[in-house]
Parts: structure tokens; C-alpha cells; sequence
């Protein structure tokens, strides 16, 4: 599905998607990632919901974005809470969507000027 026709330059954004990627500024990404409007995009190395270890969401705190939007791939599946309960105590919210719905909804906070971080899961 496309996003929108041009890449902001300055943001980045989820410019399209599709089953096994994601475009950020129209450049396709085909593993896991995490992304914020306005640092580099972070390769997740993590290949499986059932894979997923409170470690893998390290990467999170560091960054400190108010939200984050979780793709859980295909289909919406829910966290544990022992997996983000690092998150939690540092006030970082989590909302867990499918991937498209994480997509559309991370491009539509980025654009608020939300410090929202999209962490999309990307099944190998």
C-alpha cells in the first residue's frame, strides 16, 4: 500500500508497505525495524513474534520516544507485559497494532510532532 507520493526530506516516513517490507523516504527496508521521525532508522534483529524477549525493546529506552507504535506483523497480536515493563517504568506508552494499521498510525503522530517511535516486526 502507498503512503504518500514523496518522501518529506526531513522526517522520516513510512512512504509504503507490503507483507515482507516497509519504505521509509521510498527506501525499502525488508527486515525489522525501528523508526523515529528524526534519527537514523535502527535495524531490529528480531524475526518472530514468539522470538520476542524483554531485550529486544532495549532499544526503546534509549531512544525515549513518548509512544511507541508495535507491528506485530500480519496479524494484531498482543505484548506480554513482562516484555515492555521497561518501557512502563519509564513512562513510555506502548499501543500494539497489526503492521498496516502501526504504519498508517505512526505516520499520522510523527506528522502531530509526536515523539512516537514505530517498532515493526517484519517476519522473516
Amino acid at each position: 500500500m502507498k503512503l504518500h507520493q514523496e518522501a518529506s526530506g526531513t522526517l522520516n516516513t513510512i512512504t509504503s508497505y507490503g507483507a515482507d517490507y516497509v519504505a521509509i523516504n521510498l527506501q525499502r527496508q525488508e527486515g525489522s525495524i525501528i523508526v523515529m521521525p528524526e534519527t537514523p532508522v535502527i535495524a531490529w534483529p528480531v524475526s518472530s513474534f514468539e522470538a520476542l524477549t524483554p531485550e529486544d525493546f532495549d532499544a526503546l529506552i534509549v531512544i525515549a520516544p513518548e509512544v511507541v507504535v508495535f507491528g506485530s506483523g500480519a496479524r494484531l497480536r498482543f505484548l506480554h507485559p513482562q516484555l515492555i515493563a521497561k518501557l512502563s517504568q519509564q513512562r513510555i506508552g506502548v499501543e500494539t497494532m497489526d503492521f498496516g494499521a502501526a504504519c498508517r498510525t505512526y505516520n499520522i503522530l510523527m506528522s502531530e510532532s509526536r515523539r512516537v517511535a514505530a517498532a515493526l516486526l517484519i517476519e522473516a
